[in-house]
């Protein structure tokens, strides 16, 4: 499970540091690929595996399945942390996420967000407002 809020710096060449925390269980390889809102997703390589075979399971005749998994793999690329425990993001990736120097990285339960830090600021600025909201419906009878 992934948690927390953490703001590394993307180095000149294109590489962030993980936190410290996340890499025992991003030590077995990780994806990143493109995520919704315009922020990576970063997944544990067995995590992207699971979210693959469902996706195999759904019929092909399904034209947002298709729409969704063309960019998905289409964006996904195999990477590991270095003994530093940085990750290359790929060029296009960064490109497509707004990342230049100052990222956020947030825990979101089975995966990691890595956000561009003004885009964060103003996602997290306008949802606040609704959370309280959502709960009811994201959480029936849970909180």
């Amino acid at each position: 499970m992934f948690l927390g809020t953490h703001t590394p710096r993307l180095d000149q060449k294109g590489r962030l540091f993980l936190p410290a925390k996340y890499r025992d269980e991003l030590s077995g390889g990780l994806v990143v690929t493109k995520g919704q809102e315009r922020c990576l997703y970063v997944f544990p390589t067995e995590e992207f595996r699971r979210i693959t075979e469902a996706l195999a399971s759904t019929p092909v005749t399904a034209k947002s399945v298709r729409d969704y998994s063309r960019v998905l793999f289409a964006s996904a690329s195999d990477e590991s942390c270095d003994r530093q425990g940085r990750v290359t993001i790929p060029a296009k990736l960064r490109d497509y996420a707004g990342l230049d120097r100052e990222c956020v990285v947030i825990g979101a339960n089975t995966r990691l967000e890595i956000w561009d830090a003004a885009a964060w600021s103003d996602y997290e600025a306008e949802q606040e407002p609704a959370f309280a909201q959502l709960s009811e419906e994201v959480l029936p009878g849970v909180l």
